[in-house]
C-alpha cells in the first residue's frame, strides 16, 4: 500500500521531515503504524484535515 500527500505537513512522530504535496508517505527507511496511517488520512486528528490518499502501487519494471 503507497500514500501520497495531498496537504504539506512536517512529521512531528520521527525526525520533522517535512513532507510536500506530491511526496510518497512515509519517506523510505519508515514505516508507518496502522494508528498514524488513520490520523493522516482521516480527518481524525488536531487539524481536522486530510493529509495523505491511498494510491495505488505502480508494478515494479522488470527487465
Amino acid at each position: 500500500m503507497a500514500y501520497k500527500v495531498v496537504r504539506r505537513f512536517k512529521e512531528l512522530k520521527h525526525d520533522g521531515h517535512i513532507y510536500n504535496v506530491g511526496d510518497i508517505y512515509p519517506k523510505e527507511g519508515y514505516k508507518a503504524t496502522k494508528a498514524r496511517l488513520e490520523e493522516l488520512s482521516t480527518t481524525k486528528n488536531k487539524y481536522g484535515q486530510i493529509y495523505i490518499e491511498e494510491v495505488e502501487e505502480a508494478p515494479n519494471d522488470k527487465e
